[in-house]
């Protein structure tokens, strides 16, 4: 987590006013005008989500192979930050489908995926509040962590897999990007600036992950030794004598 240092911020803030900049400047879609703008928000937190959660995948197999907490903290954080980033991906999906589809919601295998998505990686987030114990939890966790992450290419092949709404992968295909050189550059660069931006959640998170687990252990250790103090047998002031 020492990609830019204490800079980090600095370069989240001007790759972001960047990538604003680059939105608002591209040519507008033939078809759906400004609107489809939200392209340069809506696909970078989808894709945001995506890394967050092959981290996720990627830490759990750390842990489940080295057993190292900072593997489980990594992984934990990574997939809190990859549920916000889901569902700021579904709600924006929902204020673009709504002028273009007429609904807020559809049964389109695309959402309804990611919406599985969503609700999956908070499962995770439940399983590792309900268990207490730390080496359980990051067992567990890890494991779900791996079983989990297929759902990121069921979301990413459901266009293709099934008919949908959604058009096809245009940037992620096999062949070349159908997109407008324009379009595509202002949307690399959000790409870019959403990366960054999970880089420092990321990274605040796994902070504050690393000060709960040693709250955690200062907490255990008092308990101890409270519990150790309090089965100790009362000592007899010198010079007295129990009754017998």
């Amino acid at each position: 987590m020492r990609l830019f240092g204490r800079r980090l911020p600095i370069v989240v803030a001007a790759t972001v006013t960047i990538g604003v900049a680059a939105a608002m400047l591209a040519p507008p879609d033939r078809l759906q005008g400004n609107l489809q703008r939200l392209m340069y928000v809506h696909v970078p937190a989808a894709w945001t989500a995506y890394l967050s959660f092959a981290v996720t995948l990627g830490a759990s197999v750390a842990w489940l192979w080295r057993r190292r907490s900072r593997y489980d903290r990594l992984a934990a954080a990574s997939a809190e930050v990859g549920v916000f980033f889901t569902g700021l991906a579904i709600v924006l999906g929902s204020v673009w489908g709504k002028p273009t589809w007429g609904v807020w919601w559809t049964w389109d295998p695309r959402v309804i995926t990611t919406a599985v998505m969503f609700f999956v990686y908070l499962g995770y987030l439940a399983l590792r509040r309900a268990t207490l114990d730390p080496t359980t939890r990051a067992r567990r966790s890890a494991v779900y962590g791996v079983v989990a992450f297929v759902q990121v290419p069921i979301v990413h092949m459901s266009v293709v897999w099934w008919r949908a709404l959604h058009q096809p992968p245009t940037v992620l295909k096999p062949d070349n990007p159908s997109i407008d050189p324009t379009m595509l550059a202002a949307l690399l660069v959000n790409v870019l600036a959403f990366t960054l931006l999970y880089l420092l959640a990321l990274r605040a998170r796994a902070r504050l992950a690393t000060a709960e687990e040693e709250l955690e252990a200062r907490q255990v250790a008092e308990g101890q030794e409270l519990a150790g103090s309090a089965v100790l047998a009362p000592q007899l002031e010198k010079g007295s004598r129990a009754d017998v």
